[in-house]
């Protein structure tokens, strides 16, 4: 979900296919030699993101699995939230002494770990591992031909949405152009129902909006020649703003959205769980974590459609959006931290992953393991996809990926303007 010197061409992940701080529990040092001093077993640090179930308690009895098949082995997991993560990993990062395995969303922020030479390079060691796991999987985590994170989850964002509350206004079908959308906000306000909620606070939620606007009005092409150029400046960059600027004209957020957290209680997921909210633009871990904020979620009213194409743009709704999860090791990471994440991502223990409703399949053969229809929706638009665009604030360096959540978050607060957002985005770019 997006969201912490690169050669330009690492700066943007774009792939064809056809086919995610406040103060953080202390970490022990990460072990490069494999033993923690306690009993003479090797410790594994692991630091990860499962604040929210099912992850919360799937990842804990995972661990305990390998442990106890492995009495050697001590898995040390630290959990973080989604800003506290990224904001300790860029005190690790400075530091130079990252965990043993931690997760990562790939792009520039890998790069950057990377290219610091804090990363163990997994394409020889890990090469069995990664030969189950499907190729576009692994394409954020990959530069100049080599592999630094084995990937866990996989997915696209796009709209969910409450189909109870888009009969009530009259809604038919799901919308298929921008146009479209912005009259179906419409028909929600006029039915009294709060079209859309959103995680202001946190800002990366907002992004996505601005991102697959530019997707839609330049195509692929516009967010490649930002990549080489670091000018965002160009006509799909100003038209995404202003296309942004026409839904946030017409106040579609629920009230407090600005402080409102992503995961947060009574945030974003938790409105949209508790039935308050018409839809949400996010990703596929949505529905589990609308569940888990809201404590019930909406179950079958709870529906999926990709976003929606912009008359007269170069975008299809086939380009889509969005990004992955995987694990990265530390250079001085023992051999116990591969071996724990092939445990990890064996064949048992993805079916769980994926049948838990919270991660979508990367292992060969684990789609069967959907139950879910909506992301049987959300896997087929991946198979089917002709262009992929990682998370802006993932797919470019940290400064510049905070600038777009920053500048695009004070435009969906009425404080800033769709050229300032260029303009902004476009110097962070230029100065990295």
């Amino acid at each position: 979900m997006g969201i912490p010197p690169l050669s330009r061409r690492s700066l943007l992940t774009t792939v064809s296919a056809g086919a995610v701080l406040a103060a953080a529990a202390p970490l022990l040092a990460a072990c490069g030699d494999g033993d923690s001093g306690s009993g003479g077993k090797a410790t594994v640090e692991w630091m990860d993101i499962a604040t929210t179930e099912p992850s919360k308690s799937l990842y804990p009895q995972i661990a305990k699995a390998y442990e106890a098949a492995h009495p050697n082995v001590r898995i040390k997991l630290t959990n973080l939230e989604n800003e506290a993560y990224k904001s300790k990993m860029t005190a690790l990062v400075a530091s130079g002494k990252l965990p043993d395995v931690f997760v990562t969303w790939g792009g520039g922020v890998l790069r950057q770990q990377v290219d610091a030479g804090l990363v163990k390079d997994l394409t020889s060691d890990g090469g069995s591992l990664l030969g189950t796991i499907t190729p576009v999987s692994q394409k954020a985590y990959q530069f100049d031909g080599r592999t630094y994170a084995i990937p866990y989850d996989m997915g696209m964002v796009g709209f969910w949405y409450n189909k109870r509350h888009f009969a009530k206004a009259g809604i038919k079908g799901t919308p298929k152009t921008w146009a479209e959308f912005l009259d179906a906000v419409r028909k929600l306000k006029a039915a009294g129902v709060t079209p859309i909620a959103l995680g202001g606070k946190d800002k990366w939620p907002g992004h996505y909006y601005w991102a697959y606007l530019a997707m839609r009005v330049g195509g692929m092409a516009a967010l490649e020649q930002a990549a080489k150029s670091g000018d965002f400046t160009a006509p799909a960059f100003v038209q995404a703003g202003q296309h942004l600027k026409e839904l946030v004209d017409l106040q579609p957020f629920q009230s407090g959205f600005q402080n409102a957290g992503y995961d947060a209680p009574g945030g974003q997921a938790a409105t949209m769980g508790a039935g308050k909210a018409g839809m949400e633009l996010m990703g596929q871990w949505a529905p589990a974590v609308e569940k888990d904020a809201s404590g019930k979620g909406i179950g079958d009213d709870l529906g999926w459609f990709p976003f929606p194409t912009v008359d007269g743009g170069q975008g299809t709704v086939t380009d889509v959006f969005g990004g992955g999860n995987g694990h990265s090791l530390s250079k001085d990471a023992p051999k116990e931290a591969l071996d724990f994440l092939a445990f990890l991502m064996n064949d048992e223990n993805e079916r769980k992953l994926v049948s838990s409703g919270a991660f979508m399949p990367v292992v060969k053969g684990a789609e069967s393991a959907l139950g879910d229809p909506n992301r049987k929706q959300v896997a087929k638009a991946l198979e089917g996809s002709s262009g992929f665009q990682l998370y802006l604030d993932q797919a470019f360096p940290p400064a510049v990926g905070q600038q777009v959540n920053d500048s695009v978050a004070a435009l969906v607060g009425g404080k800033g303007t769709p050229d300032e957002v260029v303009r902004q985005v476009t110097k962070a770019a230029k100065s990295r």
